[in-house]
């Protein structure tokens, strides 16, 4: 089509346009993220049709397609950097906040991919794909530096270096620091006691990270790396420890090593190989009270190292002219698999469990071009765990465009998340939680249709339908026999929904999207409500140009629906407005931006998991950060 019709490549592990791709796609590109003031990934992905966040004040958890279980560590969505998998070897996490280990500034691309994938991709690909696509080198042509400022003391600067030279040689190096005091009085109403301090923890929400990335490519060689290490305090006082104690914490480190290989055979034909190497650690403090009164209060540490190495093997190329045949086999060997528990002063750990394991892959698929105007693509893979055994999941989608701007997809999938070793494995000798071995692989198969239409030469609509069934959830209950928690297969899930959304785009510099999603998530037993499961999501983004090329506007307005709460009460709506005014080259190669995020100072607060006295948690209000990028 002669549209500006976008390409990613996590949909399929080759480059092809959005309209080929056998899913629902939504791109967020370096563009929008400047001119809308994301300021972490978490940010950029609240902003997209279908999503929604939850923060506990540690963590941020991805909700999609009305599932998002409060606990479960972002594990049913992959994250990719380049193709490289995220999600570590422990709980298996999709980091989307401030221990996400990629300055957004570095992001070219978002590719986000609905649905089932793990017919490529194995487990977590559940509810969808995000392939985050960095910058070029080349791209950047010299050094970079940003600084930025805001409420709660908030700093943070980034340095960054990219060129290429006339051999050929491309690289791009970038350092990143950031540092926040957070929210200096938090009010807590379910400790509101003098005992605890009337319910206020003070400057207990500081947040603290760097990060380092660095990309060398040549040839057809691609040599990355990267590393984060995020130290945030707790202020809420989850598992019981000590409220308002600044001890409480939480420190997650991950590194990676990743060296592709990718070259063409010939015109059509493409093989790529990598090989690759993670390093995981998390270290949580917790500070309890004493046993017997007027004892001193037990820091718990908590700690988890894991590290694996892998590799994949892949071969795109035509067959018969109407065939595009995809062939690959993938390998991981978990090195360690750790977890301890132990109190400060104790001879004996309450967990000290050691673990390695392996998992292999091969998988296929098909793009079958049945005619001009039909596309058939066909896709299986087999997973085969050291710890559980196999599971084979196929991918079936039928693209049909009978007019150049006209385009219905039928999609059918499924996929599984395997337990992870916290679920399986940890337990801390009756503290707050304990193990369950026989946890066994959740799965869930999506029925989904979607069509899309080009209206004109600067419109896209969308309008699509999902049905998902989802068996043996994993999910962390209370056990009442002795009131520590576990997690189990504890049931089915249904679920519908649709999605429509118009986004449109012009010369002058106006761009924007306007996107609604109705939904209904339930136990597949009981017909209720999931928790934590909004039925109602409206986005509206839009940047508009008030000086042309120079400066601009971009607001942000999100709505979420009513969700549940644990123990079944509701949490109400909110509507959220941010505003950025971002001004491009204003001197020289400089560019200056102000955003307000919250811009009405609503009042609103996320439903929060089992080891929270609170059910729900109270969000910021409004905030602001400056931020300006030099380049030289």
């Amino acid at each position: 089509m002669n549209l500006d019709v976008p390409t990613i490549n996590g949909a399929c592990k080759f480059e092809q346009k959005i309209t080929d791709a056998p899913a629902a796609v939504s791109v967020v590109t370096a563009d929008e993220i400047r001119k809308y003031g994301y300021r972490t990934l978490a940010d950029a992905l609240r902003s997209v049709r279908g999503f929604y966040v939850s923060y506990d004040r540690n963590y941020h958890y991805l909700g999609l397609r009305g599932f998002s279980r409060p606990g479960d560590f972002n594990s049913r969505v992959l994250m990719l950097i380049d193709g490289h998998r995220i999600n570590d070897n422990l709980y298996e996490t999709a980091a989307i906040g401030t221990e996400f280990p990629l300055d957004i500034d570095l992001i070219d691309r978002i590719e986000i991919i609905r649905g089932p994938s793990s017919s490529l991709y194995g487990t977590s690909a559940f509810f969808g794909v995000i392939n985050i696509i960095t910058r070029q080198g080349k791209d950047m042509k010299g050094a970079e530096v940003a600084l930025s400022a805001g409420s709660q003391q908030t700093y943070g600067g980034r340095l960054s270096y990219g060129t290429k030279s006339p051999g050929g040689l491309e690289t791009l190096i970038s350092g990143t620091t950031y540092q926040s005091e957070g929210k200096k009085n938090l009010y807590y109403s379910a400790y509101d006691s003098p005992a605890t301090h009337n319910g206020i923890a003070e400057n207990g929400d500081r947040d603290r990270s760097y990060s380092f990335f660095a990309k060398t490519a040549l040839r057809d060689f691609t040599l990355s790396t990267a590393y984060v290490n995020r130290d945030k305090e707790i202020p809420t006082g989850s598992y019981g420890v000590v409220f308002n104690d600044d001890r409480n914490r939480s420190l997650d480190a991950h590194g990676y090593v990743d060296l592709k290989y990718s070259t063409r055979l010939d015109r059509q034909d493409e093989l790529t190989a990598r090989i690759y190497l993670d390093d995981y650690r998390y270290r949580g403090d917790y500070v309890f009270e004493g046993a017997n009164p007027g004892d001193p209060p037990v820091v718990n540490r908590d700690r988890a190292d894991g590290q694996w190495v892998g590799g994949e093997l892949l071969y795109t190329g035509h067959l018969w002219q109407r065939h595009l045949i995809t062939f690959g086999t993938e390998g991981r060997y978990n090195i360690r698999q750790d977890q301890q528990n132990y109190n400060d002063g104790d001879s004996a750990y309450n967990l000290d469990d050691s673990r390695n394991s392996h998992s292999y892959a091969f998988y296929m698929q098909d793009e079958f071009h049945l005619r001009p105007s039909l596309i058939a693509n066909i896709g299986v893979r087999h997973d085969e765990y050291s710890n559980f055994g196999g599971t084979t999941n196929p991918r079936l989608a039928l693209i049909y465009k009978p007019q150049e701007k006209s385009i219905f997809k039928l999609l059918y999938g499924c996929a599984f998340r395997a337990p992870n070793v916290y679920e399986l494995y940890y337990g801390d000798n009756g503290v707050s939680q304990k193990p369950n071995p026989d946890l066994k692989p959740e799965t869930i198969r999506t029925y989904e249709i979607a069509y899309e239409q080009y209206i004109g030469e600067h419109l896209r609509s969308s309008l699509g339908g999902f049905f998902y069934r989802l068996r043996d959830l994993i999910t962390q209950a209370t056990d009442p026999a002795d009131g520590l928690l576990v997690f189990r297969n504890s049931g089915r899930v249904q679920a519908k929904g649709i999605e429509t959304e118009i986004e449109g785009k012009w010369s002058n510099g106006v761009q924007g999207r306007l996107g609604y999603t109705l939904q209904r998530v339930v136990d597949d037993i009981t017909d209720e409500t999931l928790t934590n499961s909004p039925q109602h999501l409206f986005k509206f983004n839009v940047i508009a140009p008030i000086i042309v090329k120079k400066i601009f506007a971009g607001i942000d307005l999100q709505y979420t629906g009513r969700r549940k709460t644990r123990s079944g009460q509701e949490e109400g709506g909110y509507v959220v407005a941010n505003l950025t005014l971002y001004g491009q080259r204003l001197f020289h190669n400089v560019d200056l931006s102000a955003s307000l995020y919250n811009l009405t100072n609503t009042k609103y607060a996320d439903p929060v998991a089992g080891e929270f006295r609170q059910e729900v948690i109270e969000q910021d209000g409004r905030l602001f950060q400056f931020k300006l990028l030099g380049r030289f």
